[in-house]
């Protein structure tokens, strides 16, 4: 006789009455699961990156699912394999999750173009959500498709603002970009920099291994600063960039805190990691039922400015006050 120990009607007694004593020696954890309904499956499409997908789990565990429990986790991980991953993505479509969270455009893309009954909860800080077909409003998204979107440009207005503060005579500035993310930061920070007489060089990076070339042009060429538009692998690659910037010479912001923390001299953004949880919080919902139509799409509110004193030192810059009174956190 076979027993789904998934199926809600077997229980405990069921199962006891029917093995007899010898389930009593059963693991207490086997037993356990007789009094819970099945797990729940999620598929996760994303960055390889732990303390995220981390914290996206503790958003599940406050909505009540908490993996080897009553959740279970499909992970389709990305780092070197981003051609991959609409692969990924049809895979877990495959598997027939209950939900799917994806993280950052490609992924998104890649669920969205797959299915449209699956629920999607997504973050994105590159895309329009409805611009991509995926949402016809913020407030009512009517598809499969809600979470976090970020497509806001002006960011790159301050970015400009923060760094000119510190290199008055800035008149030329690479911008690393990453093609999988659209054209949309990549031409407000071209609008922007024009405005200001500033001339920009764009450097495409599509996988990590195109980093170090990238930084040896730079090397080449000494641009007065470094801008680092937004795009999972950029992230990614937060510590590295750092590092050569510092070595270098170069003023350098970011989107990301994890710039900042890793030695870099500026970022300014959401909080990526409150993102990631209210991701998870969401995710919970719809596993409970809710309709991913219905679930508003939320925009980050709240921006970050950290800045790191030791780089500045290191880099010769003298901080304004003007600049450190607007400071979120200074690393010192």
């Amino acid at each position: 006789m076979t027993i789904d120990l998934r199926d809600k009607s077997v229980r405990r007694r069921e199962l006891i009455a029917l093995l007899g004593g010898g389930a009593a020696a059963w693991p207490l954890s086997v037993l356990a699961q007789l009094d819970h309904p099945a797990a729940a499956r999620i598929g996760y499409l994303g960055i390889a990156s732990g303390p995220l997908a981390d914290l996206f789990l503790a958003g599940m565990r406050e909505g009540g699912y908490s993996e080897g429990q009553n959740l279970r986790v499909e992970r389709r991980e990305y780092e070197r394999n981003i051609p991959r991953l609409a692969e990924y993505a049809a895979e877990l479509v495959r598997l027939k999750v209950d939900a799917i969270f994806a993280t950052g455009p490609g992924p998104v893309r890649a669920v969205a173009n797959v299915t449209h009954d699956i629920p999607l909860v997504a973050i994105d800080l590159e895309s329009d959500p409805m611009e991509a077909g995926w949402a016809t409003s913020l407030a009512h998204p009517g598809g499969n498709v809600t979470g976090v979107f970020q497509d806001l440009p002006q960011l790159v207005g301050k970015w400009l603002e923060f760094v000119r503060s510190l290199v008055p005579n800035m008149s030329r500035i690479a911008v690393l970009w990453d093609p999988e993310t659209g054209t949309a930061q990549l031409q407000a920070i071209g609008a922007a920099a024009k405005s200001l007489g500033v001339e920009i060089e764009v450097l495409e990076v599509r996988l990590p291994e195109d980093f170090e070339a990238r930084f040896s042009a730079m090397a080449r060429k000494r641009p007065d600063a470094l801008f680092q538009l937004s795009s999972p692998l950029i992230f990614l690659q937060s510590k590295q960039t750092a590092e050569f910037a510092l070595r270098n010479h170069i003023p350098a912001i970011s989107l990301f805190a994890a710039f900042a923390e890793a030695g870099g001299l500026i970022s300014y953004g959401p909080n990526v990691g409150d993102l990631y949880r209210g991701c998870g919080v969401y995710a919970a919902k719809v596993l409970k039922g809710a309709k991913p139509s219905e679930l508003p799409i939320e925009r980050p509110t709240r921006f970050i400015l950290t800045i790191n004193l030791e780089a500045a030192k290191l880099l010769g810059l003298t901080m304004p006050p003007s600049l450190l009174v607007q400071a979120d956190e200074v690393i010192e």
